[in-house]
């Protein structure tokens, strides 16, 4: 499953996107859990999952098609 990073997430890993290998999550709160593990640079991290350019709950199913974004907190000014 590919996941979509942005602004500090892009930076911490070196790229704005990457793939999750194994079987899709379930859900939003697994696929959390997953990229946390998988890559500890983002673990400490503070970001909303989008789905299908919407943001979602943690128990929000996922579909192996859907579009999965990674957005970190935003500050205006």
């Amino acid at each position: 499953m590919k996941v979509l990073l942005f602004a500090g997430l892009a930076e911490a890993l070196g790229a704005r996107e990457v793939e999750l290998d194994g079987a899709p999550p379930a859900n939003v709160g697994e696929l959390d859990a997953r990229v946390r593990e998988a890559w500890p640079a983002l673990a400490p991290q503070r970001f909303r999952v989008a789905v299908n350019q919407r943001y979602a709950r943690d128990d929000e199913a996922l579909a192996p098609e859907d579009e999965i974004a990674l957005i970190p907190p935003v500050s205006g000014g």
